[in-house]
């Protein structure tokens, strides 16, 4: 964690994810959740294979092609991470605050860690585990903070249901990508094709739940939207992935723990957020958690990305 390509990455998918989760809330008023998905998957898509072509020219490959299997698993990527992952969260921040769904996601670490130990065979510690004990039981003082401070309405047992589905289908995503399969693939051209086969079915959804595209006029939806797709999204995505691709889908999962207390720490600075013992003592202890559960050996030494092995076939 210590190393500057494990430790960079890792906090500035923090701070930005951290401040995704007022911005997704405050456009659900103005267009269908779908839709909204829709539009911040297709923008960034465009930005995607925009990276994915400055990556081409530095390695000196040429077009967009990938074979059948990658496409494969472009789609399921797409499915489940840009799909499935996101119109849950979505529809759940109709019924929850953002700070409680946020807090909520810090429990991706458990599913992806479990996950990762049946398909991957990469071991669970007991360093890791008291870790995410102490993780979670900050999650949980967190939780209850924020329910207390800002009840949630609407139906409460369905939004934790679904805030439930996005984690297992974000989970689902992450361990997919950690696969010797996916790690084959050049990353930014995977990743440009699962946000393409994403947006796909998330404008077949919103057709089809919401009819035609609605389009609001306002200029902050459009520079929210904007926002999560470019920071939100074609930065931090490609970050997070290397980052499971360095440290596996549990410990790279941690970075869900640190997102909630980012998420407080800019509310203090930008809205006046003032912190309860309860707060504190949630936010401490993830923090605890979050370094003994990291502190293990030292991540593998990264094998050479696929962008630059010139053994690997174009996908």
């Amino acid at each position: 964690m210590l190393r500057p390509d494990i430790a960079l990455p890792f906090l500035a998918v923090a701070l930005i994810w951290g401040s995704t989760w007022f911005v997704i809330k405050d456009g659900l008023a103005l267009a269908p959740p779908s839709w909204s998905v829709a539009y911040r998957f297709g923008i960034a898509t465009v930005g995607m294979f925009v990276l994915a072509a400055v990556s081409n020219r530095r390695s000196g490959r040429r077009g967009f092609s990938m074979t059948a299997g990658g496409h494969l698993i472009a789609v399921l990527l797409g499915l489940f991470q840009f799909f499935g992952n996101f119109n849950f969260v979505y529809r759940a921040e109709i019924h929850l605050t953002s700070g409680i769904v946020a807090v909520l996601f810090g429990l991706l670490m458990v599913p992806n860690a479990i996950l990762g130990r049946l398909f991957l065979k990469q071991p669970i510690t007991g360093r890791f585990v008291a870790g995410s004990l102490l993780g979670i039981a900050g999650i949980v003082l967190l939780l209850v903070h924020e329910a207390a401070v800002a009840p949630p309405t609407g139906q409460v047992a369905l939004g934790i249901a679904l805030t439930v589905g996005a984690i297992l289908s974000a989970s689902t995503a992450n361990v997919l990508q950690a696969t010797g399969t996916a790690k084959r693939r050049p990353l930014l051209l995977l990743l440009a094709w699962a946000m393409l086969w994403g947006t796909l079915a998330n404008t077949v959804l919103a057709w089809t739940l919401n009819g035609p595209p609605v389009l609001p006029t306002s200029p902050r939806y459009w520079g929210g939207v904007a926002y999560l797709a470019l920071i939100g999204s074609v930065v931090t995505f490609p970050l997070y992935f290397r980052l499971i691709r360095d440290l596996g889908p549990g410990r790279a999962a941690y970075n869900g723990v640190m997102v909630p207390v980012v998420a407080m720490a800019l509310s203090t600075l930008f809205e006046g957020y003032v912190w309860s013992p309860l707060a504190v003592g949630g936010a401490a202890l993830t923090m605890v958690g979050l370094i003994v559960a990291l502190r293990g050996r030292a991540a593998p030494m990264r094998q050479p990305p696929a962008e630059i092995q010139p053994s690997s076939p174009l996908r």
